[in-house]
């Protein structure tokens, strides 16, 4: 909706990681939001704020949680 009304987006991040159970599924969603993050932002050069909450770990971490243009965190948000 964002990409396509020409607005930023601001995610608000928080996850202890991705568990077992949750399989690839899980992983596939992650892949997804990483891949609309780059249109909005490279493709069609829109605003998005990534801000990190404890604790914000593993996956998140590596895919969306650090492709903000501009990345706020809480104290031991890592």
């Amino acid at each position: 909706y964002a990409t396509k009304q020409f607005l930023p987006v601001i995610m608000v991040c928080a996850s202890g990681g991705a568990r077992m159970q949750e399989g690839s599924f899980s992983l596939m969603q992650m892949a997804k939001i990483s891949t609309a993050l780059y249109i909005h932002q490279l493709e069609k050069k829109l605003l998005y704020v990534s801000i990190l909450t404890y604790p914000t770990t593993g996956g998140v971490t590596a895919s969306f949680g650090m492709l903000g243009d501009i990345i706020i965190a809480e104290p031991k948000a890592y």
